[in-house]
């Protein structure tokens, strides 16, 4: 790449004046729900999560037309994605849709290589949140113009357009952009067909919410059995607070699903690298499929010295990958047997395609995650394009699915016998109900209005 990173942004915002439709407005929103009340998404490292979302819409003179993109949290500091997804505004008001398609490697490249903003990651944090909310925002007005699910939208892509997509900085030494159109071209040809099959049979997956940390006895194996009568074959759960309470929660789990389903656990980072290797070196005789966030998500090495300890048990990680780059790290380390993107970690679509295309140039597969509110409308597009346009197989694939918060969504995800059915709505999926976005804003909503009126205080947030 020639021009620098500053020469490079001053070129491509020029392309960013044009014709209709053009970006209007910008507008973010604090959105949260008290999940912590029911311990819904409660793990080791996070017992009381609130689960929230900084919602971006991107506006257009055409009425009809908005964009909508979210980013994941917690509960609280929601509010700073939010202010730092009102942070880009300049740089997409005024654009023209032509102008951003015609180039979408150039407009994410103006947002998360911006010279100032950059300084607070670079390409991490809150500001790389933020760029994936609004990112993913602008990729769901490409694809509701289209008329088309997103997930479509990709597939219908050339192998050019795909890799003219991803800024290859940084990962070149890993994937050059002549190895990953060799790659997109190699699958061209059965696209049609890996369509016609997710279309028909959908795209596997795995749930979750049997297996939240502050479930009772009784809870979990009313889940497991709920998730059975549905389909279900693979099943995760969460442990890392206690080694005895996790070879319980294992064994009950077991007893459940019986000995030929798939069971996986997730530690959420709790682990130190040593204390990993013996909680897993336990709980293996539960034949688990594999074992997520052992140790810090930040910890490359470590993931690679718990991985040559444990195996054949599998190490699962990537859901707090900052960017392509540390993707490309664990990947080249040999650190993760199966990596588990996150569309808002990641610095939106265009990140989550360079992450898939290096997954696929080490044969490594890749199981979104989606334990939030918003993730699995995100994920069932990603997994979708993976198949049909960039892994052409669903050997050991899977994607996250948590039953929480879909009724929220204009378009919620839709199941069946443990598989995602191909969403057929224009768009990423992610425009909330109205209703929802106004009751559940915080702290002005009805639904937490109401609940500081209960408690006596100003706010209810944990």
């Amino acid at each position: 790449m020639n021009l620098s990173f500053i020469d490079k942004h001053i070129e491509i915002a020029q392309p960013c004046r044009g014709m209709a439709p053009r970006i209007t407005a910008l507008r973010a929103h604090d959105v949260r729900f008290p999940t912590s009340d029911a311990l819904h998404g409660s793990d080791a490292m996070n017992p009381d999560p609130d689960y929230s979302a900084a919602v971006a819409i991107v506006e257009t003179d055409d009425p009809e037309l908005t964009g909508h993109g979210l980013t994941f949290t917690i509960g609280r500091g929601n509010e700073i994605c939010v202010r730092a997804i009102e942070a880009f505004a300049p740089f997409v008001v005024g654009c023209d849709l032509d102008a951003i398609e015609a180039d979408t490697g150039a407009f994410w490249s103006s947002l998360a290589g911006d010279s100032q903003l950059r300084w607070l990651g670079p390409e991490k944090g809150v500001v790389h949140l933020a760029t994936a909310a609004v990112v993913n925002a602008v990729w769901d007005l490409l694809a509701k113009r289209s008329r088309k699910p997103l997930w479509k939208y990709l597939a219908d892509l050339s192998p050019e357009q795909i890799v003219a997509a991803v800024d290859f900085r940084h990962i070149s030494d890993a994937l050059s952009e002549e190895a990953a159109l060799d790659l997109l071209r190699a699958q061209v040809g059965g696209r049609a067909e890996r369509e016609a099959h997710l279309r028909r049979d959908g795209y596997p997956a795995y749930v979750t919410s049997a297996g939240w940390l502050g479930y009772d006895e009784a809870t979990i194996r009313t889940r497991c059995r709920q998730a059975l009568a549905e389909g279900w074959t693979h099943f995760k759960i969460k442990v890392g607070a206690d080694l005895e309470d996790d070879l319980r929660r294992c064994r009950l789990v077991r007893e459940e699903i019986g000995p030929d389903r798939k069971l996986m656990v997730d530690a959420n980072q709790v682990w130190d690298v040593d204390e990993a290797i013996r909680h897993v070196a336990e709980l293996a005789p539960f034949d688990l499929w594999w074992v997520e966030e052992p140790t810090s998500p930040d910890d490359i090495l470590g993931h690679a010295r718990i991985g040559e300890a444990v195996r054949p048990v599998r190490i699962a990680t990537g859901e707090h990958c900052h960017n392509r780059i540390m993707v490309k790290q664990f990947l080249q380390a040999g650190a993760v047997d199966v990596l588990q993107i996150d569309g808002c970690r990641l610095g939106g679509l265009n990140e989550v395609i360079a992450a898939i295309l290096l997954a696929a140039h080490f044969d490594v597969p890749v199981c979104p995650h989606a334990g939030g509110v918003g993730l699995c409308e995100h994920v069932q597009h990603f997994s979708a394009f993976d198949y049909i346009c960039v892994s052409a197989t669903l050997e050991d694939r899977i994607t996250e699915f948590a039953d929480h918060l879909h009724e929220h969504f204009v378009h919620p995800v839709r199941m069946r016998g443990g598989r995602y059915v191909l969403p057929d709505t224009p768009g990423l999926g992610v425009d909330f109900v109205p209703e929802s976005l106004d009751a559940y804003a915080y702290p002005e909503g009805s639904v937490w209005q109401a609940r500081a009126s209960a408690r006596g205080g100003p706010h209810a947030g944990r």
